[in-house]
């Protein structure tokens, strides 16, 4: 028996300092809710899953971008949707003024709503969305992804021959009114393609936000199973590590006692 040398109670710390740091990890994961708490509990898990984390924040800002978009045709379809009445009103009034019963008098009349109404559409032509043309020949790029990718989203544009040729026409006289009716026509058609053209880019807008909300999903979904802890798992584990540094701490003290039994050798 020797006393310089406790090699029960060495063995005994060390057991007890590791049951100790599993214990304080294992509280560590219970508090935070990550199994990864430190980049050598999972070195390769913690790249993929900040990853992962980088490219959800990504999707979250595209999905705004996109939201954004859609507001940005919504607001063009609201206009057109007036535009369209008043081409048909004026298209009315076209009409109207090739009654051989009215008179130029009457005519002029009828000009007079006709022009309040081209003067109300030119004027659409010039509104903008937070300093962005609404009604513009140029395409605007939307962000589609979280690479940065985007799709060409064509652009309305009222200033266009065929609207100012409509706009521009008068219907105080028979024959004006017939070449009004005309050009009001043209404009008419070009609206209903110019819509249709919107209903394209709405589709597209929401198809692909419904696209990344999935994508999102899946990825929270890859991220969870590397960082997150399986509370149940994880507290069955902090039971074992909270009885094994309990039963090291009763071991150290006995193993520190077991020297003192030399003692009555010397007595």
């Amino acid at each position: 028996m020797v006393i310089n040398t406790n090699t029960s109670a060495s063995s005994s710390a060390r057991l007890l300092a590791e049951s100790s740091s599993m214990l304080s990890k294992s509280l560590a994961r219970l508090s935070s809710g990550s199994k990864i708490v430190s980049p050598e509990d999972d070195a390769a898990g913690l790249a993929v899953s900040s990853r992962f984390d980088a490219q959800i924040n990504r999707i979250n800002a595209t999905r705004s971008n996109l939201s954004n978009a859609n507001s940005f045709v919504q607001t063009q379809d609201g206009y057109l949707k007036k535009v369209a009445k008043s081409l048909d009103r004026m298209s009315e009034l076209a009409v109207l003024s090739q009654d051989v019963t009215k008179s130029d008098a009457d005519r002029a009349l009828y000009d007079e709503e006709f022009q309040t109404l081209g003067a109300f559409i030119d004027d659409v032509a010039t509104k903008d969305f937070n300093g962005i043309s609404l009604f513009s020949s140029s395409a605007q790029n939307v962000t589609i992804d979280s690479d940065g990718n985007t799709f060409s989203m064509s652009g309305v544009d009222l200033g266009s021959s065929t609207y100012t040729t409509a706009t521009g026409s008068s219907v105080s006289t028979a024959s004006d009114a017939a070449t009004a009716l005309t050009n009001v026509k043209n404009a008419i058609t070009e609206l209903a393609a110019n819509r249709s053209t919107l209903g394209a880019n709405m589709a597209r807008i929401n198809t692909t936000n419904d696209q990344l909300g999935v994508l999102k999903e899946n990825l929270q979904a890859a991220s969870s199973r590397i960082k997150d802890v399986d509370v149940a798992e994880e507290s069955t584990q902090f039971a074992r590590y909270n009885i094994l540094v309990q039963a090291g701490t009763a071991m150290l003290a006995q193993a520190n006692v077991t020297p003192q039994s030399a003692l009555r050798l010397l007595g």
